[in-house]
């Protein structure tokens, strides 16, 4: 076992503090993987607010980059030495899903066995299955992903959730392809990322929504075509009128919420997509015409981790950032040590970045 730093959750709401984590060899299926970078994501701060569970004390961080150190017996996809994004999606290859050749829906997704504890004996939670604001983590080896190590570690970590959730909704989830028109509602990391995905995949219009100017901005510079204030403009109408009346072909839910779902769905074209990919509160409530469900036709979808396939999507696009086709650099606002992630909590409900990642 060895003995490392770690940001910990002790209680609903409290501020995280660093403290001292005791990390257990790998066992059966396991790793153990030195953290390199860890991007600083909603998903932790909702942890720390008790919004997910209330299983503290909580290892916080999940959206991350590093080396493998150590493996377990039977693992045979990664070893030491390997540059890995961590994902929290560990396929089984068992289940119905997987055995119908759909991985990406698996319904056994797994984590390593062993917790991770603090000096005391006490259990950690880590985040999604990962705690990585951490100098090294405990996985299963399956959440474990090579790519090729000549990308920065804090650009490839956030690929293990946020930027892979907007490029997945735009891409694998939406079906977004050459000559569409999308529309995206929040212009968060995750709405962003739907942006760029977008262009990636050929979208000729590209309209993103948002109410904050400082975020509509960013989306311009990562493809949008154009822009909508929706504090003083009805977004509904301006898709409309910016895709010849018709309403967009894709329409990607970044936010999450009724009013925004509602949007959606009536900004999209006949026969056209709605993605939901930002988390809804588990109390939101949706009411629609049941005739127009109907009556337009199309699809409204979910899309969950971009409903990624991390061996098949996570090589591929760092490939593609390494050639200049990806610009997954623009994210990284700024980097920051391990004892900055309570001031990094403010800084993204400030709105202040896209995000904040913490480089080790």
């Amino acid at each position: 076992m060895q003995h490392v730093r770690g940001v910990i959750a002790r209680a609903e709401g409290a501020p995280v503090s660093v403290e001292t984590i005791v990390i257990p060899d790998p066992g059966p299926g396991e790793a153990v993987v030195k953290v390199q970078a860890c991007g600083v994501c909603h998903t932790d701060l909702h942890y720390r607010q008790g919004g997910i569970g209330d299983e503290f004390p909580y290892l916080l961080g999940h959206e991350a980059a590093g080396i493998v150190e150590s493996v377990g017996s039977g693992v045979t996809e990664v070893g030491p030495g390997d540059f890995v994004v961590l994902n929290w999606r560990a396929v089984c290859g068992r289940c119905r899903a997987c055995l119908r050749g759909r991985p990406w829906y698996c319904f056994d997704t797994h984590n390593a066995t062993q917790r991770m504890t603090l000096e005391d004996g006490t259990e950690l939670s880590p985040a999604l299955g990962i705690g990585a604001f951490a100098d090294k983590t405990l996985v299963a080896a399956g959440q474990c992903t090579r790519v090729d190590p000549a990308a920065e570690p804090e650009v490839a970590g956030l690929l293990g959730c946020g930027v892979m959730a907007g490029l997945g909704a735009a891409v694998n989830t939406g079906g977004v392809g050459r000559g569409d028109s999308v529309a995206v509602i929040g212009c968060g990391g995750v709405g962003s990322a739907a942006v760029l995905g977008s262009r990636t995949a050929g979208a000729t219009t590209i309209v993103a929504v948002d109410l904050d100017e400082r975020k509509l901005a960013k989306a311009r510079e990562l493809g949008a075509t154009h822009t909508v204030n929706a504090a003083t403009t009805d977004p509904v109408a301006a898709v409309r009128d910016l895709t010849g009346g018709h309403g967009a072909d894709v329409v990607i839910d970044a936010v999450g919420t009724p009013a925004t779902y509602e949007q959606a769905f009536q900004a999209r074209d006949l026969a056209g997509t709605v993605v939901l990919v930002g988390v809804p509160a588990p109390d939101a409530r949706l009411s629609l015409p049941l005739a127009d469900v109907f009556g337009r036709g199309g699809s409204l979808k979910s899309s969950w981790y971009g409903d990624c396939l991390p061996s098949r999507d996570f090589p591929m696009l760092i490939d593609l950032y390494l050639q200049g086709r990806l610009d997954l650099g623009a994210f990284v606002s700024e980097t920051i040590p391990l004892d900055g992630v309570e001031e990094a909590f403010a800084t993204m409900r400030d709105g202040d970045v896209l995000r904040s990642v913490v480089v080790l």
